[in-house]
């Protein structure tokens, strides 16, 4: 087992991390930005490390800083947890040639599935079902890229191949917009991520946002953790997960599970990921993967039993999986709710101290938060300040007690958007499972 980690992030998914590492008995490390110095992680690890001031690119994403820190206090393993570094190929091939361990996929590996079209590539190579597409970047040959939008069916969607979170996407509904769009969206993605290319996608125009938890150990074992859903969304990013995900073809899922453990085994994955999928009329399309831990991973934890954070640091020890896929049994459902520093109506920001703390409990209420009475959120970064999980033996006990939890847990001095989330999750669309990820901006905007 790794001696020390370091856990290279802040907030809910470095308190997380710590946790796990303290079950398996490793020593932790925590760095953080000069206003991060009382987050609840840096009092309760084994040591702490300031790597920079407030800014994000000074602290959390200074690459010499972080390995810094984790020579001087004799680290081995870096714990990257999400957003930051965590899918930052380059941040692991200097962890891993700086002599620690990253905890995480292969640098190569992250570069694969980081592109969007190597990614589609290799995932249909696989097996994996993928949306009807250009089967590459689009070219300068324009009358191919006119002949192969006729052949996929407008409206097609422009993506950027190494775009996220929303950015560098256009839909097109017909051939006379589509060469401007884009050289547009060409022009976006350089700006936006350094890199201009693009490809075609057939729009889909009512699906659901479904991923897909895997764990693989790099010897050769690869299980899944069933599926979630996640198509509760503002502005591409999610608002509300569940697992599994509600009313999925069993044939389909059955065979899409099975095409993305084929899929680890192929590229030799390691560690954790997610497939994302649409899903639209019975059929999986796969549009990404996330070569770490996810926000949402706890609700497959409540389903399965399984830790997946204590199954990476076991992976990057070199240990293979300590469970097989027919041990996992699947039990009730989970929802998760993000709980977000913001005015629930106008979504902005809203950083301050948080006066009063209480937590909800009860059975089947699990909460992932480093808010304490007295805890100053700051503006600098992401405005998620925890996780509201609920389990029930079916998904309207699981509503039910997540409806409760809500009405009990108290955030004082800031505002917040528990409001949003009470709307949810007793809205009748969703009780109904009648929503699609366009369902949550249409709801808010009537």
């Amino acid at each position: 087992m790794l001696e020390k980690v370091l856990i290279a992030n802040r907030g809910e998914i470095a308190l997380r991390i710590l946790r796990a590492c303290k079950e398996l008995g490793i020593n932790t490390v925590a760095v953080h930005s000069s206003v991060d110095r009382d987050l609840m992680h840096v009092r309760l690890a084994d040591e702490s490390v300031c790597i920079g001031p407030n800014s994000p690119t000074d602290s959390y994403l200074n690459i010499p800083a972080i390995i810094s820190a984790a020579e001087v206090t004799d680290s081995v393993g870096i714990h990257p947890g999400y957003g930051f570094l965590a899918e930052n190929a380059d941040f692991a091939e200097q962890v891993e040639k700086s002599g620690f361990v990253f905890i995480g996929p292969k640098p190569d590996t992250i570069r694969l599935m980081g592109n969007k079209v190597s990614a589609i590539q290799a995932m249909r190579k696989a097996g994996v079902p993928t949306v009807p597409g250009s089967d590459g970047p689009i070219t300068e040959d324009k009358e191919r890229t006119l002949e192969v939008a006729r052949k996929i069916g407008y409206p097609v969607i422009i993506k950027a191949a190494s775009g996220g979170g929303g950015r560098g996407m256009q839909v097109v509904n017909s051939e006379a917009a589509l060469l401007n769009a884009i050289q547009l969206t060409q022009s976006e993605a350089k700006a936006a991520f350094g890199d201009p290319t693009v490809y075609l996608e057939k729009f889909l125009d009512r699906p659901r946002h479904i991923e897909v938890q895997v764990l693989a150990d790099g010897q050769g074992n690869v299980i899944h953790l069933g599926d979630r859903d996640c198509s509760l969304q503002r502005r591409h990013q999610k608002v509300l997960e569940e697992a599994p995900a509600p009313d999925v073809d069993p044939e389909a899922r059955a065979a899409t599970l099975n095409s993305c453990v084929q899929a680890c085994l192929d590229i030799g994955y390691r560690g954790a990921g997610t497939f994302e999928f649409l899903y639209q009329d019975g059929r999986f399309y796969f549009i990404e993967m996330n070569t770490r831990v996810q926000v949402e991973h706890p609700v497959s934890e409540m389903i399965t039993g399984v830790d997946i954070v204590k199954e990476q640091l076991r992976i990057a020890s070199g240990m293979p999986l300590s469970i097989k896929q027919e041990d996992i049994q699947f039990r009730g459902h989970a929802i998760e709710c993000r709980i977000n520093a913001e005015d629930p109506r106008t979504f902005t920001p809203s950083p301050g101290t948080v006066t009063h703390y209480h937590a909800p409990g009860g059975n089947g209420v699990r909460v992932d938060s480093h808010l304490y009475s007295g805890y100053k959120v700051p503006p600098y970064y992401d405005s998620l300040i925890g996780k509201v999980i609920c389990w029930g033996s079916n998904r309207n006990n699981a509503l039910d007690r997540m409806n409760n939890a809500l009405d009990e847990m108290l955030v004082e001095g800031i505002k917040t958007n528990i409001p949003l989330h009470r709307r949810l999750v007793t809205d009748a669309g969703v009780r109904r499972m009648e929503y699609t990820i366009h369902y949550l901006e249409k709801l808010l905007k009537a």
